[in-house]
């Protein structure tokens, strides 16, 4: 009986206590856990900010530029409310907000808590100015708290530009002209494939500045034929889209240069080619002629590699390649090339490298995994600098059933003792000393004082038949008792 009242006591106190449970629970939030933060109210508040401008340098028109970001600080110890954040520009302004996850012109009631802090992401992008001059676009964010107004500067510099695109849905298209010629009025703006029909050619000229899109390129088809005209004092820049600075040494930021197989007489002169895939892929020779003849030009950065050749006839002088992911030269499936006052130097530093900076090849495996062979019927070397990260820098992979010469003549090279230095039908006077450069990184393998590759070349292989007059920068080639190795003479 004592249970059974216990029992029912205790059912009819939960009850009751259940039935009043609302209640309580209201009571406690009121005197407890839901009492809100104060907001501090004090005119005299202010934010303070990462930066007091936001600079887009330059931004190509109609293309978006890259996400800049503001974070904006809280220093008080009780929450704010910032009553209003706009673009002082409104709804005609070029530039583009996203407060804590909200888009749009003006964001009523953002709350920051004591001593923290939010970001506020902008973009922007310009609309043509049919001019050839660069164009400043600016504006302001402008935040209200407490009636205390403050504001943030926007800056975008932008450029009209030439602008190329395949029809929707696909991925390449013909350059419209046969001939055509790119002048250096304004940018060339690349987007996917653009590609020199069959017995066309494009002409690029001095001081013309070509950037791709991400995953574009330009492809020379059979029959046709690439001139880049650049000079010393005017070279032709190709490189990627994105102008900010945080893009400048970006790798990887378009595909190619793809001298396909059968195009022919192909000429770069004074270009500076940077930050893509593979700066030139340059597949077998047809008709006779010959693929590329490529001087005084800088490839570098490139994820893969900077010159990619396959079978091909390829004549360099003064050409300086650099810090690629794989290869700066690779010359594979055999062919015909001949390097002359070239550096190829390989500090890849973005991730593990394992390839050679240069690798010279006679043969590949088809589709049924059968090894085919191709005669590499010279790869020469005269004058040059071949160094980079690895112990060995050279990389000679030939099979028996092709031709497979090659020549290292006159040259520094970064070599582990892989190779027989003393066979002189390979190696001719080679030295295996850090060559001095100049600066490493940036990007330029100029020669310090003190090089040991100073006077180190072979004047007859400077005064060929097509004799070398001046070095990469337009110099005098001969300035000492004999040239100096690789693409740049010293003062």
């Amino acid at each position: 009986m004592r249970f059974k009242a216990i029992t029912y006591l205790w059912i009819t106190l939960h009850k009751s206590i259940y039935s009043h449970l609302p209640a309580l629970l209201l009571i406690a939030c009121l005197a407890f856990a839901c009492k809100k933060d104060p907001i501090d109210t004090d005119p005299d508040v202010r934010l303070e900010f990462s930066e007091d401008t936001v600079l887009f340098d330059t931004v190509f028109t109609t293309v978006g530029s890259s996400t800049q970001y503001l974070k904006v600080f809280n220093r008080n110890k009780k929450k704010i409310n910032i009553s209003s954040i706009y673009l002082a520009g409104g709804s005609t302004s070029k530039f583009r907000m996203n407060v804590d996850g909200i888009k749009g012109t003006a964001i009523k009631d953002v709350e920051i808590g004591g001593e923290d802090s939010m970001f506020i992401f902008i973009e922007v992008t310009l609309d043509p100015n049919n001019t050839n001059n660069p164009l400043v676009v600016t504006d302001s964010i402008v935040f209200n708290t407490n009636d205390n107004v403050q504001d943030v500067d926007l800056v975008a510099w932008g450029q009209d530009a030439y602008f190329y695109a395949p029809p929707k849905g696909y991925s390449a298209f013909l350059l419209p002209n046969c001939p055509e010629t790119w002048s250096n009025d304004k940018p060339h703006v690349i987007y996917g494939y653009a590609v020199i029909d069959s017995a066309c050619s494009l002409t690029i000229e001095a001081g013309t500045r070509v950037h791709f899109h991400n995953n574009s390129g330009l492809i020379a088809l059979n029959t046709s034929s690439l001139h880049i005209n650049g000079t010393a004092s005017d070279p032709v820049l190709i490189a990627g889209d994105r102008l900010e600075e945080t893009y400048k040494d970006i790798p990887g930021q378009w595909s190619r240069i793809w001298l396909s197989a059968g195009s022919i007489n192909n000429t770069i002169d004074h270009a500076i080619i940077r930050n893509g895939s593979v700066g030139i892929q340059v597949d077998t020779v047809g008709n006779g002629n010959p693929t590329l003849k490529i001087n005084n030009t800088v490839i570098e950065n490139m994820t893969v590699a900077g010159l990619f050749a396959q079978g091909a006839v390829v004549d360099a002088t003064n050409l300086m390649v650099s810090n690629c992911g794989q290869y700066t030269v690779a010359l594979t499936l055999g062919g015909d090339y001949r390097f002359r006052h070239c550096t190829m130097a390989n500090y890849w530093n973005y991730d593990v490298r394992q390839s050679p900076a240069v690798l010279v090849n006679n043969w590949y495996k088809d589709i049924d995994e059968n090894i085919q062979h191709r005669d590499l019927v010279r790869a020469y070397f005269g004058n040059c600098i071949i160094y980079g990260g690895l112990p060995n820098e050279v990389g000679v992979d030939l099979k028996s059933g092709a031709l497979g010469n090659y020549m290292f003549d006159h040259c520094i090279l970064k070599e582990d003792g892989s190779h027989d230095l003393q066979d002189a039908t390979h190696f001719l006077s080679i030295t295996k000393t850090n060559p001095g450069f100049l600066e490493r990184p940036p990007f330029i393998y100029a020669l310090d004082t003190l090089s040991p590759a100073i006077d180190l070349g072979d004047p007859s292989i400077t005064n060929a038949s097509d004799p070398i007059t001046t070095d990469i920068t337009g110099n005098t080639r001969v300035k000492g008792l004999a040239p100096d190795l690789g693409a740049y003479e010293k003062d």
